[in-house]
């Protein structure tokens, strides 16, 4: 009894702080347009800016993953929350463009520290079914990151965005107890890590299994950061208030949390694969939905949005734990490429992508985006082809 409760204090307190490190990661997105007016930079430059926050916060994570598995110490979650909590909070009241990247650099560097070690921690609190508890952390972090756009419309819109840097506190008391409940972890029997950063990679990056897991991840990280970073900029042409953007994207993000929540149960019933092509296939006839309904019909537009949030994220976790599975030894490392990698791959595109939109609209690109899953969903196929093989290979 006691053991168990011991057991479970630390991946509810894991969830916590994802939840909270996410709202910070969420918080950028629908303000920025204002950001963006009142520094007098262009919609290409403030998507720039918002892919650096993505490159920062996720392309270093598998590097930071490494030292995690190979630290094991807690550090790396503690320091990570508050440089998150406080930098990006102090993002949206600079008063010009090198102060503002500055801040976003390095509480985007904060989330890089935090994941790929509160990622392995989960799995070495988690009970027998990983997969639910894997669903439930993601989930918490989709469900803070949908907050963020929420928390930080408010503000912007009734208190000004020079009294955001007030929102760093809860980052911060996050961290603090943390320190307090989180345990440290022990190598058994004093054993000393022999992973070695070429070898780690090597074998990540030349296994066939993890190259298509990773390319999937960043597929769905494709469509749910060109519609966080692209949409906020369409809808304040349109007049809508920071409030409602935040009120949208909020919904967006939040049904993608929901999605993670029931991808368990989704899998059960429908079977792994049918969650890989639903996820990657149903953004595109939505976004066609979206695209002919976001000005005659606001309130559908609204809905239709929300489910391409909920479908997105509804693979997320099995792709997690399909991944983490492949190579047990790399699970904080693995964790990285999955959750943070590919969101740093697509923010390099994202600033070609900004550029584009300026020029030949929000719209089209975004219809374009959400063509490239459904077409590689031929992905899943190979991907569960060499699972078979792998298999196979274990019965031998």
């Amino acid at each position: 009894m006691n053991k168990q409760i011991t057991k479970k204090h630390p991946v509810i307190w894991l969830d916590n702080a994802h939840l909270i490190n996410d709202i910070y990661t969420g918080m950028l997105n629908p303000i920025m347009p204002f950001i963006a007016a009142k520094l007098s930079i262009s919609m290409a430059f403030a998507t720039i800016i918002l892919s650096l926050s993505h490159i920062f916060s996720s392309l270093l994570q598998p590097i930071f993953g490494f030292f995690a598995d190979s630290v094991v110490k807690r550090v790396f979650i503690f320091w990570g929350l508050i440089f998150t909590s406080i930098f990006i909070s102090l993002a949206p009241a600079s008063n010009n463009a090198v102060i503002l990247i500055l801040c976003i650099i390095l509480g985007s560097l904060g989330s890089s520290l935090f994941h790929p070690q509160a990622l392995g921690f989960v799995v070495r609190f988690a009970d027998s079914d990983l997969a639910k508890t894997m669903g439930i952390f993601i989930a918490s972090g989709s469900i803070g990151f949908s907050f963020g756009p929420l928390l930080s419309a408010f503000v912007a819109q009734y208190w000004g965005l020079s009294h955001m840097p007030v929102l760093c506190l809860p980052g911060i008391l996050t961290a603090l107890f943390m320190f307090k409940f989180v345990p440290k972890i022990h190598r058994e029997n004093g054993e000393k890590s022999n992973l070695k950063f070429s070898k780690a990679f090597k074998d990540i990056l030349t296994n066939k299994k993890l190259q298509i897991l990773i390319i999937i991840a960043m597929l769905k990280t494709l469509i749910t950061t060109s519609c966080s970073i692209l949409l906020p900029f369409l809808w304040k042409s349109m007049g809508y208030k920071p409030f409602y953007i935040g009120c949208v994207l909020f919904g967006f993000i939040f049904a993608g949390g929901i999605g993670s929540i029931l991808s368990r149960s989704f899998e059960k019933k429908t079977g792994t694969a049918n969650v890989f092509y639903i996820s990657m296939i149903s953004t595109l006839p939505l976004m066609i939905a979206f695209s002919l309904t976001y000005k005659i019909f606001p309130l559908v537009s609204n809905i239709i949005f929300i489910l391409i949030g909920f479908v997105t994220m509804l693979a997320q976790p099995v792709t997690m734990v399909m991944a983490q599975t492949v190579i047990p030894e790399y699970k904080s490392i693995i964790g990285g490429f999955i959750n943070g990698f590919s969101w740093g791959i697509v923010a390099l595109f994202m600033s070609a992508i900004g550029f584009i939109a300026q020029e030949k609209g929000i719209i089209p690109v975004l219809l374009v985006v959400s063509l490239i899953p459904a077409v590689c969903s031929v992905l899943v196929k190979k991907l569960f082809t060499e699972t078979s093989k792998s298999a196979e290979s274990d019965a031998i």
